[in-house]
């Protein structure tokens, strides 16, 4: 009996330092894991200078003078001098919409959406928009308006004040996809500011999508898209769809209801 117990301790012990030995490995097989990537193979620097990049140096961008005004590398869209930048979507005819004395422009009812004669792909872009103060309608028919980004992808300009909707559809969200994580208005009648970071969705030669859109919205200072998948266009009625394109332009919306929604200081920056 005294010599089955030696060997099943002996056992128990060989056993324990096998675990010891497996876990040892297995640590230093997380470790090496941890640090794997593309980018940092073989061995390790041991000084500091082993890890330090110094080209290529990135651009220099002379920020706006002001908040929000375009940096140095931006393209106008608008500055509240004229609407040369922009054509009637319908037909590509002169842009119908209101010129303002204050530097902003106003949806013409029924005149039709508008967009940009300049087609963009992955963009940053900055663009000012305000509601009338005097408030009109109730739901989806109070002040909408959208922007949409290479003409197909919406983002939803709507008076949300004391005026609740479908979630998905209520300002700030990527219209009928993804619900804003905060509602971040100001006061019906105030200027509220959309600064956007867009990546456009790549096709194959056959058409078909093989990387989707992404989309990053701040609503006033406030992160309220936080880097989310373009699902596809973003339809009024069905599901979206993904036909295939190259660049495309920066459209708002006449919503056809008497929306009176106001724009100014829209810049771009390509991407």
């Amino acid at each position: 009996m005294k010599h089955i117990y030696i060997i099943a301790c002996a056992l128990v012990v060989f056993s324990c330092k096998e675990k010891d030995l497996k876990a040892a490995g297995n640590g230093k097989e997380m470790a090496e894991a941890v640090h794997a990537d593309k980018e940092h193979k073989g061995e390790e620097p041991t000084t500091p200078e082993g890890t330090e990049v110094y080209k290529p140096v990135p651009p220099k961008v002379q920020p706006g003078a002001k908040i929000n005004d375009a940096p140095s590398d931006a393209i106008v869209l608008f500055n509240g001098e004229s609407l040369d930048q922009w054509v009637s979507a319908k037909d590509g005819s002169t842009a119908p919409w209101h010129l303002n004395k204050d530097g902003s422009m106003t949806v013409k009812d029924k005149s039709g959406d508008i967009q940009t004669k300049q087609e963009f792909g992955s963009v940053q872009l900055h663009i000012e928009w305000k509601s009338p103060a005097d408030i009109q309608g109730e739901n989806q028919s109070r002040a909408n308006s959208g922007v949409f980004l290479q003409g197909l992808y919406e983002i939803q300009v709507l008076d949300n004040n004391n005026n609740d909707t479908y979630v998905n559809g209520q300002v700030g969200s990527i219209y009928k996809q993804h619900v804003p994580l905060a509602m971040a208005s100001v006061p019906s009648g105030e200027w509220n500011t959309y600064d956007i970071i867009y990546h456009a969705p790549e096709f194959n030669s056959e058409g078909e999508k093989i990387k989707s859109g992404t989309l990053t919205l701040l609503h006033n200072g406030i992160l309220v898209q936080d880097h989310v998948e373009i699902k596809g266009t973003t339809p009024y009625i069905g599901w979206p769809k993904n036909p295939p394109h190259g660049k495309g332009p920066i459209k708002l919306q006449d919503h056809g209801d008497n929306s009176r929604v106001s724009y100014r200081n829209i810049w771009v920056r390509e991407l």
